[in-house]
């Protein structure tokens, strides 16, 4: 038998997460600041690209780190700790989006003019190419980028957001979306050419920066 290795914070050779979950299960209601701290940045950046507007996003992360709370003491280990949270984050965004549109509150945002919420000043677009400042061009970039994901279905954007953007290995990604490992690599390469064909329908030449 392989002994695990003795450590002074009481981890037993444990990894970071691990040690979370045993201070959380112990009473160390504490432990869940740690792993928000640990965990924010990456499920907010996750919200973000997958609701594609920033209060929303802000708003779904909130409630992931709810039903985290609540749920973390029947975590049992099953999986990696970042997967699950991973699975609870993309559940929350399908559910949040299926709700909005529900609502009708997704709707088409067209690439120059006004917004949905009033209280923000109407987006404008350059027209005489990307001239001499590379980081406002970059960031038009990504704004187009985010449209074009906005626009694919759920199963698409959802491979392309844990993959693409996320960089998770496809074992966690067939994990998070509880899908064989073949068949999130054949939907990865079909999500990536409908992302390609959107981006050819809405983009323009002068928003391709070289």
């Amino acid at each position: 038998m392989i002994a695990l290795a003795w450590r002074p914070d009481g981890s037993d050779g444990l990894d970071a997460d691990e040690v979370l979950v045993r201070r959380f299960k112990s009473g160390d209601r504490g432990a869940f600041s740690d792993l928000v701290t640990r965990y924010q940045d990456r499920v907010y950046s996750l919200c973000l690209r997958w609701m594609g507007d920033p209060q929303v996003a802000e708003e779904v992360a909130q409630d992931v780190f709810i039903a985290l709370y609540r749920s973390l003491d029947r975590f049992r280990g099953e999986s990696r700790l970042s997967t699950w949270i991973f699975r609870v984050t993309v559940n929350h965004c399908k559910n949040r989006r299926l709700y909005r549109k529900r609502r009708q509150v997704e709707r088409h945002e067209p690439l120059e003019g006004t917004r949905p919420d009033d209280d923000l000043p109407a987006r404008e677009l350059p027209h005489d190419g990307p001239g001499t400042d590379r980081s406002v061009h970059v960031s038009e970039a990504g704004r187009i980028l985010q449209e074009a994901l906005d626009r694919l279905d759920e199963s698409h954007r959802s491979i392309l957001v844990l993959r693409d953007v996320e960089d998770l290995p496809y074992e966690e990604i067939a994990e998070i979306l509880e899908l064989p490992k073949g068949t999130v690599k054949s939907r990865l390469h079909r999500a990536r050419a409908e992302l390609a064909r959107t981006l050819s329908r809405i983009a323009r030449p002068e928003d391709i920066f070289e």
